[in-house]
């Protein structure tokens, strides 16, 4: 009896590593590059505290005399090594970006689960019920893409933060960017979903629920979700990608997380100020950092959408 439950879980996982989807993801040497970067950006900002050699938002282990160090070169006062260099308050960039990462994933993820959540919702709502109820909400979706989304965020972020008062604004902000890029991100979701329950709440196993009296709420949720999730799957590993962007665009404009807890885009912005005065690097790293945890995260949704699409198999 113990030689069969210890070999079960062997034998689960051989299985899925012999899955067709295993097979498809060890074929493709884009999808296995981007989801091992996604992964060590992930886990860089995940233990941060262990990895980073200096904590940047602790005032006590800042040195201004260190302001300004090049990537691998010594400090012309303290003799200090960093190696992606500092930035004009002497921080350590390497550890910037490393903290930077937590905000700006952090964002995105909650972003993208709050969206996800709204427009699961709706859409399930919108096909299922129908009549004017799928009328407005579908309305509503359709005014919404007549405006870029980070017009919405702007829109929307600004008016969240009008009404929080002053003395929260600093630690409120993450949450209002939070809301503000989910609320411009919903629609997708809601369309996608819509139209799947517009197709699965016809078919027998739905019809079989209802004749044996369960409600609406169970059907939805027990029956008609499991079977629209793979396309919501795909579309919520893009639209990450989409918020990390979203959320240093807002960031960068000085529209999103406070100077208190810089994100990426933070400290863009923070790099661009000193781009012509010869310190580059306070730039170009965050920046690199950036493009290689979107396009990483890009790459591995586009790799999901065409894997779970059997139509391009």
């Amino acid at each position: 009896m113990s030689d069969q439950t210890s070999t079960a879980p062997q034998s689960r996982l051989a299985k899925a590593w012999d899955s067709d989807f295993a097979y498809n993801f060890r074929r493709s040497p884009v999808a296995v590059v981007s989801f091992l970067v996604v992964m060590l950006l992930v886990l860089s900002a995940i233990f941060a505290p262990l990895i980073a050699p200096y904590d940047p938002f602790d005032p006590g282990s800042l040195d201004l005399m260190n302001g300004f160090t090049a990537p691998m070169a010594a400090n012309d006062f303290t003799g200090d090594t960093f190696w992606l260099g500092t930035d004009d308050q002497g921080r350590d960039v390497f550890s910037t970006i490393l903290y930077g990462m937590r905000i700006s994933l952090f964002v995105g993820f909650s972003a993208v689960l709050f969206a996800m959540v709204l427009g699961i919702t709706l859409g399930l709502i919108a096909g299922y019920v129908g009549g004017w109820v799928e009328t407005v909400i579908m309305r509503a979706a359709d005014v919404q893409l007549t405006f870029p989304a980070i017009l919405v965020a702007m829109l929307i972020f600004g008016i969240a933060k009008g009404i929080t008062p002053i003395e929260h604004q600093d630690t409120m902000a993450i949450w209002v960017l939070i809301l503000a890029i989910g609320l411009s991100d919903w629609v997708q979701f809601a369309r996608v979903v819509r139209g799947a329950t517009l197709v699965e709440k016809d078919k027998e196993y739905v019809q079989a629920a209802r004749m044996i009296g369960r409600g609406r709420g169970i059907i939805m949720l027990r029956h008609i979700l499991p079977n629209v999730l793979s396309p919501v799957l795909v579309i919520a590993t893009i639209s990450l990608a989409l918020a990390i962007i979203a959320e240093a665009t807002l960031s960068f404009l000085g529209v999103g997380a406070p100077p208190t807890q810089p994100s990426l885009g933070t400290l863009i912005r923070i790099g661009q100020q000193f781009l012509f005065s010869g310190e580059w690097w306070i730039l170009l790293f965050p920046s690199a950092t950036l493009l290689a945890l979107a396009l990483s995260v890009n790459l591995l949704g586009d790799w999901l959408r065409d894997a779970l699409n059997p139509r391009l198999q």
